[in-house]
């Protein structure tokens, strides 16, 4: 059987689980990454694109292109990070050979529109960062929906609490004039949220299978899993993490199916209080199986449908696998 492979945008703010999530892009048939802008979250945009730019020569891909995308969110200035999360240099500490390939010019908003117009109604924009680059090319070029597929976006908690504050989730807060303007765009959008990142978790018997896998890719994930599993210790009670954003890139991509995703309103509270950032989901209709409500276009993705921990290890190591046995095959032609 025929795996259809879909053009990809990601926009990123590479820390351990966005390392993840572009390494399992990469090793999925299913996606054909164009390119990568990276913004202000995790780590600064500039220091996401060096953490982007050595991961894909790492894993042999530095050909995809990376912009550099919004350093500010819409209101206000960059934090300064999550170093406590993901280390002072995103990756967990983990240092890595820097690549050769240097940022393409331009913005990320703008790398956008042009693959947009490149590939019109086939592609797919993953955001697993602050949604500052998204709206941003929404002003450049308001017929960006028409020409997007679908975007699959991490961010926002609907049921559950949020993670920096009682009812917020990071990448919405950190820029929710942005996310506001994005979520109310005309477009296709699932919504993966907390409810069901931090329901699905790896443990450290799937970080020892990435460190034995025998390839620098897995490996080098697993080493900054360590990083991850530290602080994520304080949350569950034992060495483990949530899985944020490669579980939206297989989601994205079709790799695991959603079991519970109504189609609903979805609004973010861009006041000054204390529910600032708050994706607010239309789940009234819980109840009644979720009715269809009429102009929804935002499918929250609430519970998955199967384990997604076994099919992340097995994704990136079986593409290691196939890649070390590429290379062995053409050093013996050479």
């Amino acid at each position: 059987m025929t795996t259809t492979s879909h053009p990809f945008y990601l926009d990123c703010d590479t820390g351990i689980d966005d390392a993840l999530a572009l390494a399992y892009l990469l090793a999925s048939p299913r996606a054909d990454v164009r390119g990568i802008g990276t913004v202000s979250g995790n780590v600064s945009a500039a220091v996401g694109a060096r953490n982007t730019l050595d991961l894909l020569q790492l894993a042999g891909h530095a050909h995809v292109p990376v912009a550099l995308g919004a350093h500010d969110p819409q209101a206000g200035a960059f934090h300064g990070g999550a170093p406590w999360v993901h280390g002072d240099n995103g990756i967990g500490g983990v240092e890595l050979a820097a690549a050769a390939a240097e940022l393409v010019p331009g913005t990320a908003a703008e790398m956008l529109v042009r693959l947009a117009h490149e590939h019109p109604g086939t592609l797919r924009v993953l955001a697993i960062g602050p949604l500052t680059n998204i709206a941003e090319a929404l002003r450049l070029e308001p017929e960006l929906p028409r020409l997007v597929e679908e975007i699959t976006i991490m961010g926002g908690a609907a049921f559950a609490p949020g993670n920096i504050t009682p009812v917020a989730e990071a990448n919405i807060a950190n820029d929710p004039e942005a996310a506001a303007e994005v979520l109310a765009a005309d477009w296709n959008v699932t919504l993966v949220p907390l409810d069901v990142t931090m329901s699905n978790v790896l443990e450290e018997c799937h970080r020892q299978e990435l460190l034995d896998a025998g390839h620098p890719v897995p490996q080098a994930l697993g080493e900054m899993l360590g990083y991850y599993f530290r602080f994520y210790e304080s949350q569950f009670g034992r060495a483990c993490s949530a899985m944020h954003d490669p579980l939206a890139a297989a989601l994205a991509v079709g790799g695991v199916k959603a079991a519970v995703a109504p189609v609903v309103h979805v609004d973010v509270d861009t006041t000054h209080g204390p529910g600032r950032g708050q994706t607010v989901c239309d789940l009234r209709g819980r109840y009644m199986g979720y009715p269809e409500q009429p102009g929804a276009r935002c499918r929250v993705v609430l519970e998955l449908d199967g384990d997604f921990a076994p099919h992340l290890v097995e994704t990136l190591r079986s593409s290691s696998e196939s890649t070390t046995a590429a290379l062995t095959s053409a050093a013996a032609l050479a």
